[in-house]
């Protein structure tokens, strides 16, 4: 046998995400990739914003002495610096370089952050629809994933938590906005968290982490405002990239930010610095933390993904389709036409359509579309919507 069990049993509960990008793949390699629509991934078609090849250009034409060398595992104390004073900026905490860790990506930090705090069996709770990977970082350090509901509005249920923290809590990941939903998480709602969460640490007198994935965090639409959880609770740590933000999922450079008042914080951080060594990262890539120093307040266009939300929420609603409109982020989760998502899924491709089973974040019933892709594709794509919407009479 040449894998693990463990692995050998994730590869077969996959991905659906991958799984539908790969069928995308075949698709396209039949028809002719400009007629198969593919919805199935959060692939940015935005470019880097210009101040990224500024400074990109800048680097490749005078390079610095020693820019490719190993640093230290947290990574350039001038890079983490420029993370905690937009941290600062933002929150008015005062961070400082200290409470900063540079990441391979967002799924790095979740994983050096996983790997630090948990025992086998300690549990980490997590909010349906969620991001499917979530699952197997919390498997990877032999945690234990505990899927509690949220409302109507894909707004995580705070009863339902208050009944499922136990003794065995470890932590419990938000990810606002949302993937898939697009949710934004209101102030009030993380206040409440906050206060829950507060109260949780007093009564078992152990610290709850709270895990904010905050990968779409400046991705916000209709003027709405990010309430950041380092501002109601102080056992919060950040998980994050820039792969959203700055259009470089490629690139795989994130961050980890501790709240500078975080239970046991020096422990802590010296524990996500030795597991960012220990699971293989080492340390963030170089020639990126160089360049995104440079970059903290940037972002790309904004408005133009609000566009694309637009005009798509605009068609599927007229069509027929039941969706809530997203806050942020780049991705819509309608209701399925059919109880059957993955049938739905099927039945879409005949439109050289592909999006994401619901199931796939845990929410069977709905459907996952990624609107990060170019006009041509959302317009082909509403072709094949519409045809759908006319076969299952949803008008």
């Amino acid at each position: 046998m040449s894998i693990s069990n463990k692995v050998r049993k994730s590869m077969e509960a996959g991905s659906w995400i991958r799984g539908m990008f790969e069928e995308g793949t075949t698709l396209k390699q039949r028809y002719g990739t400009d007629n198969v629509f593919d919805l199935s991934l959060g692939n940015p078609i935005i470019e880097p914003p210009a101040e990224f090849v500024r400074e990109l250009r800048k680097l490749a034409e005078e390079p610095l002495p020693g820019m490719h060398r190993y640093m230290e595992n947290a990574g350039y104390a001038e890079t983490r610096t420029a993370v905690a004073a937009q941290l600062s900026l933002e929150t008015g905490l005062k961070f400082t370089m200290d409470d900063i860790i540079m990441t391979c990506g967002a799924a790095g930090a979740m994983n050096v952050v996983l790997k630090t705090i948990l025992n086998p069996g300690d549990e980490v709770v997590i909010f349906a629809p969620f991001f499917a990977e979530y699952e197997n970082y919390i498997e990877n350090h032999n945690g234990v994933t505990r899927i509690l509901p949220s409302d109507e509005n894909f707004v995580p249920r705070l009863d339902a938590l208050e009944a499922g923290i136990s003794t065995r809590t470890k932590a419990v990941i938000i990810n606002s906005p949302n993937n898939p939903t697009g949710a934004v998480y209101s102030e009030d709602f993380i206040h409440q968290l906050g206060e829950l969460l507060q109260k949780k640490e007093a009564h078992y007198g152990m610290p709850i982490y709270l895990i904010s994935d905050e990968a779409y965090r400046k991705i916000i639409f209709d003027g709405l405002k990010y309430p950041s959880p380092l501002l109601h609770y102080p056992d919060t740590i950040i998980a994050t990239s820039h792969s959203k933000d700055l259009a470089l999922p490629g690139e795989r450079i994130g961050y980890i930010a501790v709240h500078p008042d975080c239970s046991q914080r020096d422990e802590l951080l010296r524990g996500l610095i030795h597991c960012n060594r220990i699971l293989g990262f080492v340390n963030a890539p170089a020639l990126m933390q160089h360049i995104v120093r440079h970059l903290q307040g940037v972002t790309v266009s904004i408005a133009e993904y609000q566009q694309k939300r637009d005009l798509l929420y605009t068609h599927l609603t007229q069509m027929g389709y039941s969706t809530t409109k997203p806050q942020g982020a780049f991705y819509m989760f309608p209701k399925s036409p059919l109880e059957d998502d993955v049938a739905f899924a099927r039945e879409i491709q005949q439109w050289k359509v592909l999006v994401v089973p619901g199931r796939g974040f845990a929410s069977p019933g709905y459907f996952r579309i990624s609107y990060c892709v170019d006009d041509r594709t959302l317009e082909g794509a509403l072709r094949g919507f519409k045809k759908a919407a006319q076969k299952f009479k949803l008008g």
